[in-house]
């Protein structure tokens, strides 16, 4: 049976500094591991550059803490709705797990936050009566890939985000799938096994801890490189290091197996990679689809799409404003 595609929409206008007088907004926020970020977003998909401001995050961030980042960021960006604009509501993205009938997260990269209750708080803060919608970090940039980016017009896609961690999101016949907490495509905390790589082990672990940026480099160290961050092992893999392009090769072959597993699981069209650490390589994309067809058992799987994100690291903020629009 052939697929079906639908129109492929514009993509989002670079930032502006303001929308139209007539022109629905939305409060877009995205928290990580590393920042809580916020922004508002026109019908467009347009960033309004005046209201983007992020606060730091971390792992010992408490339900204290994030409270205190959150009222920065959604006064700071709310104030610059710009005159006559109609604002619609907010849209919240997440490291997860989340759970959205209760509107609490659990992030794996904040321990001290579990139980974090967002949604009441950023409601609270908003004081508008306008709807505030929770979702996954990786529903959010599959939702805005979707929209606006490298997977419109295909009928079964997932995104996924390479960074600090690993976490996707999965969009079939233009609905995103979140599954009973909201939590469906957590593809970093599936499980892979190294045994069959250099420096590999028996025991399989998530992809997350082996193959997200800081978990790559630590095993580069592990294996005598001398560098510091995911920049230095960009740099060295750029150079020709051999435990740079070892270290490169290590996580790109891991994700394209939990790929694998995907595609023959979701009969997927179009997987979409973003986050900072895809971009450790030029090559890193298509090592990522060499391991997937590598692996993947049936055809239909190995013929699955792998492309870079088309948002320039916007996705997850995007997709936030996207539950609002």
């Amino acid at each position: 049976m052939a697929r079906r595609h639908r129109s492929r929409r514009p993509g989002p206008r670079a930032s502006v500094s303001g929308v139209t007088v007539s022109e629905n907004c939305a409060l877009a926020l995205d928290l990580g591991g590393t920042k809580l970020e916020g922004a508002l977003v026109d019908a467009s998909g347009a960033i309004i550059a005046s209201s983007r401001n992020r606060v730091p995050t971390g792992p010992d961030s408490t339900p204290e803490s994030l409270a205190d980042a959150f009222e920065q960021v959604v006064r700071t960006s709310l104030a610059h709705v710009p005159d006559g604009a109609i604002f619609v509501g907010t849209g919240i993205g997440s490291a997860g797990p989340i759970d959205f009938a209760s509107g609490a997260i659990y992030p794996v990269n904040m321990p001290q936050a579990h139980g974090f209750e967002v949604v009441a708080v950023v409601r609270r803060i908003v004081s508008s009566g306008s709807e505030v919608t929770l979702r996954l970090d990786g529903t959010c940039l599959a939702l805005a890939e979707n929209r606006w980016g490298a997977a419109q017009g295909s009928s079964a896609s997932m995104s996924v985000v390479v960074s600090t961690g690993i976490g996707g999101g999965i969009v079939i016949d233009g609905r995103t799938v979140t599954g009973r907490s909201g939590n469906a495509g957590h593809i970093g905390q599936t499980h892979v096994s190294t045994h069959d790589l250099p420096g590999g082990q028996a025991d399989a672990a998530t992809v997350e801890q082996l193959a997200s940026g800081p978990n790559i480099v630590r095993w580069a160290q592990s294996q005598g490189w001398a560098g510091e961050t995911g920049e230095d092992l960009a740099r060295s893999a750029a150079a020709g290091d051999r435990m740079a392009v070892a270290a490169v090769e290590r996580s790109a072959t891991l994700v394209g197996r939990a790929f694998a597993d995907a595609a023959t699981l979701l009969d997927l069209e179009t997987i979409v990679v973003g986050g900072g650490f895809s971009h450790v390589s030029p090559d890193y994309v298509d090592l990522v689809g060499e391991s997937l067809r590598s692996c993947a058992p049936l055809d239909y799987a190995r013929r699955v799409s792998i492309v870079r994100s088309a948002l320039h690291g916007d996705g997850p903020l995007l997709g936030a404003a996207a539950l609002a629009l």
